[in-house]
């Protein structure tokens, strides 16, 4: 279980979000068996959503973040509820390359620096919103950043981190994201950069023991801050048989027939949480049949 707190200055000026993610990621590893690098890359923006996903209003309501880069891990994708549960993946869940200049782990080597990151709120009706930004770094955190400022108008700190072991398992991961909201003014300002300036990363924080309220009461120092709320959030996937049945069921009865008689079954893994799902073949033809009885007949 990762804790995820909301905590907001005393005058309402500025609220910050921290999470603790580092069991969620240590799943995330569990299940992918990814490269350091990846498990970083991934982690992050595992961490991003669940925060992200912690800021809808509505139960019911999703949001996804994407990664496409161009490097080589491929597109690093994560998803959240309204309740900050997350999941995520990476196309490539293995890439092996050098660190970076300062000896850590090259984020934005894996993920590539030329693409765009790409937000989907979905409310479960309607047309999801789709917000979409160049990368700036492929850090994920300065993205996230780019992001509100250039999609939402709205001044965001964001500090993302994983630090991995020896042995691949994480050690630490976990996240803050601050933004002042409307009427802040100068001396919030100077008061918010101040602060995140002085914090060291945070994986070193919460290795050195800090829980996300001190973490979220370090950002907003000096602004007489409180903590409005907590919670636990967690590494859920939400696949189901039915769900992936539904999607056989969007092929053509032809191709639903051709599967059924060449390979005898099908079998669908989900990205997300490595389950496989198979479906043998007579509930292969009998999707093509309904299929075909719902087409309409040709005069």
């Amino acid at each position: 279980m990762g804790k995820l707190i909301r905590a907001i200055s005393g005058n309402g000026m500025a609220v910050c979000y921290a999470l603790d993610s580092t069991d969620m990621v240590g799943e995330l590893e569990r299940i992918h068996r990814s490269s350091a690098v990846v498990t970083a890359a991934t982690g992050r923006l595992l961490t991003a959503a669940s925060i992200m996903g912690s800021m809808l209003k509505g139960e019911g309501h999703s949001i996804t973040l994407g990664v496409s880069g161009g490097g080589p891990a491929g597109s690093v994708i994560a998803v959240a509820d309204a309740a900050g549960n997350a999941k995520a993946y990476a196309t490539n869940p293995v890439v092996e390359i050098p660190l970076n200049p300062r000896g850590k782990l090259d984020v934005s080597g894996a993920v590539g620096r030329e693409g765009k990151l790409y937000v989907i709120r979905d409310q479960g009706r309607g047309e999801p919103y789709v917000g979409l930004v160049p990368l700036v770094s492929g850090e994920i955190a300065e993205d996230i950043t780019s992001y509100f400022a250039t999609s939402e108008q709205v001044p965001t700190v964001c500090a993302l981190g994983v630090l991995v072991d020896t042995d691949l398992t994480v050690k630490a991961a976990g996240g803050y994201l601050l933004q002042l909201l409307p009427g802040a003014g100068e001396e919030e300002i100077s008061q918010v950069e101040q602060n995140t300036l002085a914090m060291p990363p945070v994986t070193q924080l919460i290795c050195d023991g800090l829980t996300p309220e001190e973490l979220a009461l370090r950002a907003l120092a000096g602004m007489e801050p409180r903590v409005l709320d907590a919670r636990t959030v967690e590494y859920r996937c939400d696949c189901t048989r039915q769900r992936m049945a539904a999607a056989l069921a969007s092929l053509g009865a032809g191709e639903l027939r051709a599967m059924a008689e060449e390979d005898g079954q099908a079998e669908l893994c989900c990205h997300f949480c490595r389950d496989r799902f198979t479906f043998p073949r007579e509930e292969l033809l009998e999707m093509a049949s309904r299929k075909e009885e719902s087409q309409p007949r040709q005069p």
